[in-house]
């Protein structure tokens, strides 16, 4: 983190940024970077490959552009607005896609921690997804939003996000054909949950959170 903001304030001195470690500076900039240095810093500590830095980019209030570096995976992704999203690993560049799975009993659906979804309050349908679908994993952090954005898994739900956590996946997975909201269908990066699905799940995944 302190590389990043040491880049920005010698190149682009006007815009602000919002880290996890070190805070904000200029808040009121046109153009904000969002910065977590190490997102799934428990797996890190513990050994587990599944870590990521994340970056992104806001102008005017708009999320721009988003990336997530995995350096003990060997892979990246990032996206731009309306320039799509893309990945980058051992196997080279690859656009990068959410599925086509439009039946709830064929989904594959993901979270970060289950006990924490479930003892929020915001999703008291949240079992009941889980034994609708095909498939449940509790893949956390930033890779379950990849794996949506790739086309490995329909939905990724979470809860207890901070700005800098949620910023460079929304980006990715809406610019690879998703959706990304809160439970009750609120588009942002400041709110108490979030869906990020392939789209043609998001308003049932929605409806069975809420215990429709």
């Amino acid at each position: 983190e302190r590389a990043i903001r040491a880049r920005v304030a010698a190149e682009l001195p006007e815009h602000g940024v919002v880290g996890e470690e070190y805070g904000t500076e200029r808040a009121g900039a046109p153009v904000r970077w969002f910065v977590d240095p190490i997102d799934g810093t428990h797996n890190f500590m513990r050994g587990v490959p599944i870590f990521a830095t994340l970056l992104a980019a806001e102008a005017d209030g708009e999320l721009v552009l988003g990336m997530m570096s995995a350096p003990a995976l060997g892979e990246r992704w990032w996206a731009a607005r309306g320039l799509g999203a893309w990945a980058r690993g051992r196997d080279g560049e690859r656009r990068t896609r959410v599925s086509g799975v439009a039946a709830i009993e064929d989904a594959q659906i993901l979270y970060a921690s289950g006990r924490a979804d479930a003892r929020s309050g915001l999703m008291p349908g949240f079992g009941k997804l889980l034994e609708a679908v095909w498939r449940d994993r509790g893949f956390g952090d930033f890779w379950g939003y990849a794996l949506v954005a790739e086309g490995a898994a329909e939905a990724m739900i979470e809860t207890g996000l901070n700005p800098y956590d949620i910023a460079a996946p929304l980006v990715i997975v809406e610019e690879a054909g998703g959706r990304v909201t809160d439970v009750e269908g609120r588009r942002g990066i400041e709110l108490g949950s979030f869906v990020a699905t392939n789209g043609l799940l998001h308003e049932e995944v929605r409806r069975r959170l809420r215990g429709g």
